[in-house]
């Protein structure tokens, strides 16, 4: 028995972030539009979990709640053991820099920086002093493949070369969590194929959690768990489903 407490302990140490009966409601038009209705998951340590679903179906409001930018209408985030729906705007802002690492389908890198400085920009504001976000950012960039680019602006790089920069920002602030939405949609299938090998590398090597949004069946395969919305609830994706 002392055995199996010990494991049901540990497990729940590991268990990053939980989402539970998870709803957000939008008014439009002055009705309510319901999104998300209930459902939820839990994410562990080091886990790779895809989010996979026709369009419109909610994944990116469900990637807004859990990222701490939209408050859920009802339900519970717990990130780390502490009530994340329940959290002042300033406690959000400070798990979003500390815990989560973005990765947009877009790179949303500032356009007015080199790489280097879009990688250290997360650094300096968790901080960071900047000799030593330099020096980190480097070993990101290098990481990822695109260090001979750290001092081109994002109109000086490809597509593949901004989202490479784009991965390296996430992994700035070592996250526990790397949260992405759509990371290889607006880049061809060659390029969509190393961004997406080197961020599932990345996340493995560091023991981060993932919850990554696709419409690539072959990506989301590659995941150790699958979960879809369905009418508006979070839940598993039967192995026999396929994605419309």
């Amino acid at each position: 028995m002392a055995n199996i407490l010990k494991s049901l302990k540990k497990a729940k140490r590991d268990i990053v972030m939980s989402v539970q009966e998870l709803g957000k409601t939008f008014i439009e038009g002055g009705q309510p539009l319901p999104i998300l209705r209930g459902g939820g998951f839990e994410l562990a340590r080091g886990e790779i979990m895809a989010l996979v679903g026709p369009s419109g179906c909610g994944k990116s409001t469900l990637l807004q709640c859990v990222g701490l930018l939209e408050q859920p209408t009802h339900g519970y985030i717990i990130m780390s053991g502490a009530p994340a729906h329940k959290m002042t705007e300033d406690q959000r802002t400070v798990i979003r820099r500390e815990k989560l690492g973005f990765v947009y389908q877009r790179h949303n890198l500032l356009e007015d920086f080199s790489a280097l400085e879009n990688v250290m920009l997360p650094m300096l504001a968790a901080g960071i002093d900047e000799d030593t976000a330099a020096v980190r950012a480097k070993k990101l960039l290098k990481s990822v493949n695109i260090l001979h680019r750290a001092t081109h602006r994002p109109n000086e790089m490809s597509g593949g070369e901004q989202q490479r920069t784009a991965v390296a920002r996430a992994l700035a602030n070592n996250p526990d969590i790397i949260l992405a939405d759509e990371p290889t949609g607006s880049l061809d299938p060659k390029h969509a194929s190393v961004v997406f090998d080197l961020l599932l590398a990345q996340a493995r090597e560091h023991k981060m959690a993932m919850l990554f949004v696709t419409h690539d069946m072959g990506l989301a395969q590659r995941a150790d768990r699958i979960i879809t919305i369905k009418n508006g609830v979070i839940s598993p994706m039967p192995k026999s489903e396929k994605l419309c």
